[in-house]
């Protein structure tokens, strides 16, 4: 599962515009990259009261503090790692870059081991069950083997 956690000032964005970058993020995913179920896909926004966010040790009002959480897959070859930031930067850009936001991300990867979706083991990568999953965009029950 790729799980962002998008920290922003209080009214950085509208419904529509969590909206919009929550579709664009999912595609990222989806469509970009390697075709995940959607559902995987979750972003959870967390808007700040003023004076609550700090860099440097001071207040700064106008920060977005993203952390990304990738479980679904991982990126062993720094190329790749460095497609993926950039791949962020533009889907990013239209709701935070070209609003004069301040900005920072970062991603941590969990090994899928210690992932469950709804109690169930996510099937292997690019497996039919995986593809499965993403046809009826929900974790469907399937017996382990191995």
């Amino acid at each position: 599962m790729p799980y962002w956690e998008i920290f922003t000032p209080e009214n950085a964005f509208t419904p529509q515009d969590k909206e919009q970058l929550s579709q664009r993020i999912t595609s990222l995913y989806t469509d970009y990259a390697y075709d995940l179920p959607k559902f995987y896909v979750v972003v959870l926004f967390k808007e700040m009261p003023a004076n609550t966010m700090y860099v440097g040790g001071k207040a700064n009002n106008n920060f977005i503090r993203i952390r990304v959480d990738h479980i679904a897959r991982q990126m062993d070859d720094p190329e790749m790692r460095f497609l993926c930031m950039e791949v962020i930067e533009e889907k990013l850009a239209p709701l935070v870059k070209e609003r004069g936001y301040d900005w920072e991300v970062h991603i941590d990867e969990t090994p899928m081991d210690l992932w469950r979706v709804q109690g169930i083991v996510p099937p292997p990568p690019e497996s039919d069950i995986e593809k499965l999953w993403a046809r009826e965009n929900r974790p469907v029950p399937y017996e382990l083997t191995g």
